[in-house]
């Protein structure tokens, strides 16, 4: 348990190093800042010894004066009030200053963040909640937020004022030093103690803050399911269990935190009066000098002193909070980016003299090889793909696939079939490089597809899934996503071709129309259509087609397979499907169970076979 406390403590350094380190590209600033901050201080601890010396020199010589000037207590005053004046602006430069530090840096780790997010594999996402991933982008970096624009600078503040206001009072009288420092020791021990019990929990509290984020976008997506299955109660219930287990940890960390201040205001009042009581008694015992003004002057600088350390425990806990989000945060930073050794690109290329030259006038496409004695050679991009002897597991311990070997040449189509879970998906997924295999080759136009450098891999590759993913914008700005560089004319091609014009003409704003991201506004035939139009912008020689049309009606699968057909001419393609009905005329069907490759060959064959197929396609048995 203590070697798990002092990890933490590490991780916790660790974090708040890392941290700082951002603040260096700001040093110039921070130097201002700290400056203005010495300045406040330095008033802070002055103030009280001119008021000290306006009591003991100016006032008190007054009483019982027939005939007092008040030249020089003016003098005073206006003195006191210009020095007032001076902690106050650098008060309010150093504040400015952090404000502009803390949104530079948040706006850097944030840039950091989503630039590394969009480099993590696809694994990440399948094992880590979208909500969370939220979380960390707002609940965190409004923590850090927080720490740097207040807590960090506030601390620094307070130590300054600390230091400067103890210098002042071993000046004024050391015996009265000595009593408040003792009592200070006293208030610092109960700090401690309450600290100790709230910083664990606020680390608990950011965490389970992400989880009930998550479960909320969860029920928000899918509120429709819930309706449907009459899940509200449930969903209801799973709710207050993960709000409890906030409320609880927030409570904690709160609790704890919430009682630091009263306690501290309290004992710096009893501190307030015994200091009175004891300065009276030094002053009538004659004992080390104390004057009225050096008493009066101490009990301000009591205050002043009680104060900062009250609230430098209330800012210790905010920093301990957003060291919790920056550790969170940090760990997105710290993920493993998707590994990229390929060597082997994909340029635009023309035939000339019996061979390929490079050029950007040309729409076809070749594989750039260049070896290690730097000698260039180029292979035309037809779209052969092999998969040879190819075994795959997310963990070594369970393969999900086993000795698939397939073999799709230029413009076939290779349907793959099977139940849910047989790994179809994911042999696709492995065409794409999502995931790396754990044996065999896959090969690309002959070469292994791990030569081949991941953009131009994937940018070979069309995809059109069974869940559409539409982003927010026009209708011409989501087919354009399939191609950044590709023309109006070229996506409303793509849109003819797809047999989605129709629909987008008949729209408020044709091809300008806004949709949001989930394209709610449209049916789930039109997201399709618009999905497969930019696909055929992108006008890849492989096409990866995922279950596009089993999620949409009869009529309107008729009206989307029209568009896939033309989608599908000329390339090769692999197919999921999930109606047999649609791939009958298929080059190749492969038959998958078990991670396995059970039956292979053409409709007619495989019906003929009286296997599995022949089982599935006459409902013999069903494909889950």
């Amino acid at each position: 348990m203590e070697q798990k406390s002092k990890q933490k403590k590490s991780l916790d350094k660790a974090t708040a190093k890392r941290l700082f380190s951002y603040l260096l590209e700001y040093k110039f600033k921070y130097i201002i800042v700290l400056i203005c901050i010495a300045i406040t201080s330095t008033v802070t601890a002055i103030g009280p010894n001119i008021i000290r010396i306006l009591i003991d020199d100016y006032i008190t010589p007054l009483i019982n004066n027939p005939n007092p000037s008040f030249d020089g207590i003016k003098q005073v005053i206006i003195f006191l009030a210009l020095v007032f004046a001076i902690g106050v602006i650098a008060s309010f430069v150093y504040t400015r200053l952090m404000v502009n530090i803390s949104q530079g840096v948040l706006d850097k780790i944030r840039k950091q963040t989503f630039a590394h997010l969009q480099k993590l594999p696809i694994k990440y996402f399948d094992t880590n909640a979208y909500g969370d991933i939220m979380s960390r982008f707002t609940n965190d970096t409004d923590a850090l937020r927080q720490a740097l624009a207040q807590s960090i600078p506030q601390v620094f503040s307070i130590v300054i004022t600390i230091v400067s206001i103890f210098v002042t009072m071993i000046i004024i009288n050391i015996y009265m030093t000595a009593f408040v420092i003792f009592y200070v020791v006293f208030q610092l021990f109960c700090a401690k103690k309450v600290l100790g019990r709230s910083g664990k929990y606020f680390g608990m509290q950011q965490k389970t803050l992400g989880e009930l984020n998550g479960y909320i976008e969860e029920m928000i997506n899918g509120q429709k399911v819930v309706k449907v299955f009459g899940y509200e109660e449930k969903s209801k219930e799973e709710f207050y269990k993960k709000s409890e287990n906030l409320r609880q940890n927030a409570f904690n960390a709160n609790s704890f935190a919430n009682m630091l201040m009263p306690l501290m205001n309290n004992l710096g009042i009893l501190q307030y009066v015994m200091l009175a009581i004891f300065g009276g008694f030094l002053i009538t015992n004659n004992i080390g000098s104390v004057t009225v003004g050096s008493v009066v002057a101490f009990l301000i600088l009591s205050r002043n002193f009680n104060a900062p350390i009250g609230q430098v425990s209330q800012q210790i806990n905010f920093i301990i909070m957003s060291l919790a989000g920056a550790k969170r945060i940090f760990s997105i930073l710290d993920e493993e980016v998707e590994v990229d050794d390929g060597y082997v690109s994909l340029v635009n290329v023309k035939y000339e003299n019996g061979k390929f030259v490079e050029t950007n006038e040309s729409n076809l496409l070749a594989w750039k090889h260049k070896n290690k004695n730097n000698e260039v050679t180029y292979n035309e991009l037809k779209g052969n793909v092999e998969f040879e002897d190819v075994y795959f597991g997310y963990t070594e311990e369970k393969m999900i696939l086993k000795d698939i070997n397939i073999k799709a040449k230029q413009g076939q189509k290779i349907a793959l079939v099977g139940a849910t879970g047989a790994g179809k998906t994911t042999i696709t997924n492995l065409i794409n490089r999502f995931y790396d295999i754990s044996e065999g080759k896959i090969k690309y136009d002959g070469i292994n597809i791990e030569k081949i450098q991941k953009n131009d891999l994937r940018r070979s590759l069309g995809v059109v899934l069974q869940d559409t993913n539409l982003f927010t914008g026009t209708v011409m700005e989501n087919i354009r996503y399939g191609r950044l560089d590709a023309t109006d004319k070229e996506c409303i091609d793509a849109a003819k071709k797809a047999n989605a014009h129709h629909f987008i003409e008949l729209l408020k704003d044709g091809y300008n129309t806004i949709i949001s991201g989930s394209g709610d506004s449209l049916s789930q035939g039109q997201k399709q259509l618009l999905s497969i139009a930019r696909a055929i912008v992108l006008n890849p020689p492989v096409m990866i087609l995922d279950e596009a049309t089993s999620s949409i009606d009869t009529h309107t699968e008729a009206i989307v397979q029209k568009g896939m057909d033309m989608l599908m001419q000329g390339r090769t393609v692999f197919v999921i499907a999930h109606r047999l009905s649609t791939i009958r005329n298929a080059d190749k069907i492969l038959v998958i169970d078990d991670g396995k490759i059970i039956e292979e060959g053409n409709h007619n064959e495989l019906i003929n076979k009286k296997g599995k197929y022949y089982k599935l396609y006459t409902g013999m048995i069903e494909m889950d």
